[in-house]
C-alpha cells in the first residue's frame, strides 16, 4: 500500500454526491490542487474553473488572506457550539453578514445551502404559528427549480429527476410553472416576456386559499436547474402577491449571493426585497462549509413572543456558527469589499455577456440565457451532441463547466477579467465549432 499517492487507488469506498460511479470509474477526472481561476489535475494539467467551484470560489481558489484567517483560529480554538452559548467570532461574522444586506437584521447560521432552505421554510412556517395563524401550511415552489436535497428543499423543488428516488415529500407543497419561455430564445439578461407566469401564485390563493399559504420560495435567478433570469416585471408582481395575501416571499440567494450579479445580493440587484433570504457559498469562498439565513425583524420578533426560558426556535446544527467558518467567513467579506470583488463582477458581466452570445450562430446551440455572471448555453436535445459530451471534451482541453440536462451552466470566480474571457472564448470555440 502507498498511501502517499496522490492518485486513490480505490475509486469504490466513496460514495460520490450526483455521479454515475460507473462512468466517472471509467474517466475519472481528477484534481489535486487549486489556485485562482485554475484547477491541477492529477497528472499536472491546468484547468480553468469555469463553475467557481460549484457557483461558490467567488474570490478564486487558494486566497492567502481566507487561508491565514482559518489557520489562524483553528489554533486558538477549533470548535465551540452555539446551543445555549456562544463564541465572539460567530457573532462578529453575523454582524459583518447583516451589515451587506440592509433591512434584513439577523442571520441563523447553517452549514449549506440545502440547509439553509430546509431552515428558511421551518423559520416561515414558524412565523404564522406564532402570529396565530398556524393554518398558513402550505409552501409554493416552481418548476425547474433546484433548493438543495433536503426533504423542504426537495418539495419545493422542481426538478423531477432529484424527486424520483424518494417518494412523498412535504405534503403541501404546489408549484408556480417555470418561466423558461421559448420566445425568449437568445435573451440578454432578463426576458421581456413572462411576468404573467407570477399570477399562478394568485391562482393557487385562489384555489387553495391565500390565508392557507406560508410562504412562495424562488431562485431570484434559477440557476442549478439550467439558468433562468426573471422576467421582467416577474419578481415585482411575486412580491406584490404575497403582500395582498399576507404570505412571506422567501429568495434562495445560495447561488446569487456575494456579488455574482455585481451586488451583494441579487434582491439589491432587481430592487425588489424578499422577507426571508438563504445563502451559502460564496460566503466563505466555500473554503469551509457555511450558510445562512437572513431575516427582517418583523420575522424574527415573531419567535420572541413565546415563555422567556424556551428556545425561540426549536431548530439548530451542531456546526451553526462554527468558530473555523466564522473566521472564514470575516476574512472572505474583507476580500470582497478590500480586492473590489462585486464592483469587478458588474463590470465583467456586460463583457461574459457578449462573449457567450457569440455562439449565438452555433446550430446545435439553441438557447444562450445570461444574468451578471452566470451563464448557460442549450443544446439541441435532437443533435448528434450532448452537453455531457462537450463537457468531457472542454475538460479535455482545459475548461471546466456543469452539464444540465441538455444544457451546460458556467459561473466563473468574480475575479475573472476580460483576458479570462477571452481564453474562455477560445475554449469555447473549439468544443462548439
Amino acid at each position: 500500500m502507498n498511501d502517499a499517492s496522490p492518485i486513490p487507488n480505490d475509486l469504490d469506498s466513496f460514495w460520490m454526491p450526483f455521479t454515475s460511479s460507473r462512468a466517472f470509474k471509467a474517466a475519472p477526472r481528477l484534481v489535486s490542487g487549486a489556485k485562482g481561476l485554475y484547477y491541477t489535475t492529477v497528472d499536472g494539467r491546468e484547468v480553468f474553473d469555469g463553475t467557481g467551484g460549484l457557483w461558490c470560489s467567488n474570490a478564486g481558489h487558494g486566497h492567502p488572506r481566507i487561508i491565514e484567517a482559518i489557520q489562524k483560529q483553528a489554533a486558538e480554538m477549533d470548535f465551540a457550539h452555539c446551543f445555549g452559548q456562544g463564541h465572539p467570532i460567530a457573532f462578529q461574522a453575523a454582524s459583518r453578514m447583516v451589515a451587506l444586506a440592509p433591512g434584513f437584521d439577523h442571520v441563523f447560521f447553517t452549514n449549506s445551502g440545502s440547509e439553509s432552505v430546509d431552515t428558511a421554510l421551518k423559520i416561515a412556517l414558524g412565523y404564522h404559528s406564532a402570529r396565530g395563524e398556524g393554518q398558513r401550511r402550505i409552501l409554493v415552489g416552481r418548476q425547474k427549480a433546484y433548493h438543495g436535497i433536503n426533504f423542504g428543499g426537495l418539495s419545493v423543488g422542481g426538478i423531477g429527476l432529484n424527486k424520483g428516488q424518494f417518494g412523498t415529500l412535504y405534503p403541501s407543497a404546489q408549484h408556480l410553472r417555470h418561466t423558461n419561455l421559448a420566445e425568449n430564445r437568445m435573451s440578454k439578461g432578463q426576458p421581456e416576456t413572462g411576468a404573467h407566469l407570477a399570477e399562478d401564485l394568485a391562482m393557487i390563493c385562489e384555489t387553495h386559499g391565500g390565508h392557507n399559504v406560508a410562504a412562495v420560495i424562488v431562485e431570484p435567478v434559477a440557476g442549478a436547474g439550467g439558468v433562468f433570469p426573471p422576467p421582467k416585471g416577474y419578481l415585482e408582481r411575486l412580491r406584490e402577491i404575497c403582500d395582498q395575501h399576507g404570505i412571506l416571499l422567501i429568495f434562495d440567494e445560495v447561488i446569487t449571493g456575494f456579488g455574482r450579479m455585481g451586488t451583494p445580493f441579487a434582491s439589491q440587484h432587481f430592487g425588489v426585497k424578499p422577507d426571508i433570504f438563504t445563502a451559502a457559498k460564496g460566503m466563505t469562498n466555500a473554503t469551509v462549509p457555511m450558510g445562512g439565513v437572513f431575516t427582517t425583524a418583523k420575522v424574527r420578533e415573531a419567535f420572541r413572543s413565546g415563555p422567556e426560558a424556551l428556545p425561540d426556535l426549536f431548530h439548530g446544527y451542531t456546526y451553526s456558527g462554527h468558530p473555523l467558518a466564522s473566521a472564514a467567513a470575516i476574512a472572505t467579506l474583507d476580500v470582497y469589499r478590500d480586492e473590489g470583488i462585486f464592483e469587478n463582477a458588474a463590470k465583467m458581466a456586460p463583457i461574459w455577456e457578449e462573449m457567450l452570445h457569440s455562439f449565438a450562430d452555433v446550430p446545435d446551440v439553441i438557447d444562450i440565457r445570461n444574468m451578471g455572471l452566470i451563464g448557460a448555453m442549450e443544446i439541441d436535445p435532437n443533435s448528434s451532441r450532448t452537453a455531457p459530451e462537450l463537457a468531457k471534451k472542454a475538460w479535455d482541453i482545459g475548461l471546466s463547466f456543469r452539464p444540465i440536462g441538455n444544457n451546460f451552466a458556467m459561473s466563473p470566480p468574480l475575479t475573472i477579467d476580460e483576458e479570462h474571457i477571452g481564453k474562455v472564448k477560445d475554449m469555447l470555440t473549439k468544443v462548439l465549432r
